[in-house]
């Protein structure tokens, strides 16, 4: 064990982040196999409302030291509001894809995330959209066509709520990133657990069924392993560089694929892997080309 701790502080960041990010890719195809295991029994709104208020619960020490520090309390309660909103709307078409559609088609179709981010990004916060980072995101919805094929086939209703979805969470993930600027990463982070849980308190309850206590052991993996991942993940991106996370992400797919044939029977469907492909390198050259302007940016000019 030692010799293994040995090994990881001497890695290079990039290792250390390709690493977590491999982790936290493992973490979340559990956590979906669990959710779609559980959307046999719980609504998809009542399965999304109790994954936020047990995730509410293991947050609640951040939470409660966040607000006794009058230097970490929310200041922009109207913008944590909102992305709490799109968050919780995004969150039910998810757990509704997750019902509905193979578990390799919903991982591939939320590869299209960060291509939606980066339209929002121009549009919202002034960022430069060249004709290369264009080329790329209509890149990235040829992927999704590839795996969606309308005409040749017929679009489910849980693929439509999945590719809605991605720009949902891409919006939460660009506010996100705006209150970075007055909110610390622990009031971000509780703020959003707690919207979404009263927004999606309504709807849950109009749909609720009490679960069987293996389901509530099941939901408290879920939150937990949850958790889990988005910590791994963080620690992915504060370890190494975006660009070379973007292509591990894929792996992602492939451990869908392997858990839906294995687990659900799911027949693995070459055009989702050929679409996912493509999603993924899109993502990975938007990635690169927005590293790229920010050491641009940060080079100094005349001396």
């Amino acid at each position: 064990m030692s010799s293994l701790r040995a090994i990881f502080a001497a890695s290079s960041g990039n290792a250390k982040g390709i690493a977590w990010m491999f982790l936290a890719g493992l973490i979340f195809v559990f956590v979906t196999g669990a959710v779609r295991y559980l959307s046999s029994s719980i609504h998809p709104i009542q399965l999304g409302f109790l994954r936020y208020a047990i995730a509410l619960i293991f947050l609640a020490p951040i939470f409660w030291r966040e607000i006794r520090s009058y230097r970490n309390r929310p200041r922009r309660y109207g913008l944590h509001i909102f992305r709490g909103l799109l968050q919780a709307f995004g969150v039910m078409l998810w757990f509704y894809a997750m019902a509905n559609i193979p578990v390799a088609e919903v991982t591939a179709l939320g590869f299209t995330a960060p291509i939606f981010a980066t339209i929002g990004a121009a549009l919202f916060l002034g960022e430069k959209l060249y004709m290369r980072r264009i080329s790329a995101v209509l890149f990235g919805f040829v992927g999704a066509m590839v795996i969606l094929r309308p005409g040749l086939q017929v679009i489910e209703w849980g693929a439509i709520a999945q590719l809605v979805a991605a720009p949902l969470f891409a919006a939460t993930m660009l506010i996100g990133k705006r209150l970075t600027d007055t909110e610390s990463n622990g009031t971000i982070v509780a703020a959003l657990a707690l919207c979404v849980t009263i927004a999606l308190f309504p709807p849950a309850l109009y749909v609720w069924q009490t679960p069987t206590l293996l389901e509530l052991i099941w939901l408290f993996g879920v939150a937990g392993l949850a958790t889990l991942g988005h910590l791994a993940m963080t620690q992915a991106f504060r370890s190494a560089e975006v660009t070379a996370l973007q292509p591990i992400t894929f792996l992602q797919l492939v451990w869908a694929s392997l858990l839906g044939f294995y687990v659900f029977a799911e027949e693995p469907d070459i055009w989702t892997w050929i679409g996912g492909g493509i999603i993924v390198t899109s993502a990975t050259y938007i990635a690169h080309r927005e590293a790229r302007a920010r050491k641009l940016n940060r080079t100094p000019t005349g001396t």
